[in-house]
């Protein structure tokens, strides 16, 4: 079983790792608690910020800040305080609420939407029907729909290259390809991969040979290595059953790091098995690529 236990974070659902190159640390966020993390794998120095709301995502910003998905709002945020809305994506659908977001090539921040599956309580929601769609955001332009389709829950947002995406609907256990054509509209939409037997895709990251790893969610207690083609190039097995997300960092980009849940594990299993929810590393013999940076372009 590979990965090795490097934070005990004890995350609700700790999502949307990047690796910051500039500050050599790992950032994420605990939806369920609220939070941001920061981890400096070389000092083992651990950094908590508590926010009031549900931060879904995060990414880098150009300027040294960050860009988040605050539940319903796209915030900017510079490791202080509370995070500073700047558009809505969705001001006509309440009952949605944002979930994957990440920086692209482009420099724009890519962010798709779901169903809020979370009460208030933190208690788990269905998700009886598929409303979620994916938005793009620049300051030139504002937040733009990329596409029609519907998803269930927008999970992965991976860049190829600039021309292409990779996305997946979580409940649909599918992972997309899609054209980007002109001011980031999809099309062409391809099944990459569907029906894998275990777990679900959630976050995705992409290595220097243009491999697919993804956590499988919801019991996959794995990660799936794709080639370009959808064939499935290796699993690894991980000690936690919620992977959720992934991103190779450190100062070479040679450690893979993957985030986990504990959101709906029973008591009985987190008494016996505390490092779900935890951060954990692997040597998968494989090089990321540096992260994107919103009003940057590749």
């Amino acid at each position: 079983m590979g990965g090795q236990l490097v934070l005990q974070a004890c995350d609700g659902v700790g999502e949307s790792a990047v690796w910051d190159d500039r500050r050599e640390r790992l950032v994420w966020v605990d939806i369920i608690g609220r939070r941001v993390h920061s981890f400096d794998p070389v000092t083992g120095e651990h950094t908590l910020w508590p926010l009031q709301g549900r931060p879904t995502s995060i990414g880098l910003r150009a300027d040294g800040g960050a860009i988040m998905g605050m539940e319903r709002q796209i915030c900017l945020w510079d490791w202080h305080g509370e995070p500073q809305p700047v558009a809505e994506a969705e001001p006509d659908l309440p009952a949605n609420r944002l979930n994957e977001g990440v920086v692209g090539p482009d420099g724009a921040f890519w962010v798709g939407t779901m169903l809020n599956n979370i009460a208030a309580d933190d208690s788990p929601r269905d998700i009886p029907h598929a409303t979620g769609k994916i938005y793009r955001y620049t300051t030139a332009g504002g937040v733009q729909c990329v596409s029609d389709d519907a998803f269930g829950i927008t999970n992965t947002l991976a860049f190829p290259d600039p021309h292409h995406l990779i996305t997946a609907d979580t409940l649909a256990n599918t992972l997309y390809r899609y054209d980007i054509g002109v001011g980031g509209q999809l099309s062409g939409r391809k099944v990459l991969q569907t029906g894998f037997a275990r777990g679900f895709p959630d976050g995705s990251c992409l290595d220097a040979q243009g491999r697919l790893w993804t956590a499988r969610v919801a019991g996959g207690a794995c990660l799936t290595c794709l080639l370009p083609d959808g064939t499935v190039d290796a699993v690894v097995d991980l000690p936690c059953l919620w992977p959720t997300s992934c991103a190779f960092g450190g100062p070479d980009l040679a450690t893979l790091y993957v985030t986990s849940a504990r959101f709906t594990l029973s008591g009985d299993h987190l008494a016996a098995h505390p490092h779900e929810g935890g951060l954990f590393a692997l040597d998968v013999g494989a090089r990321g690529l540096a992260p994107y940076r919103f009003g940057e372009t590749s």
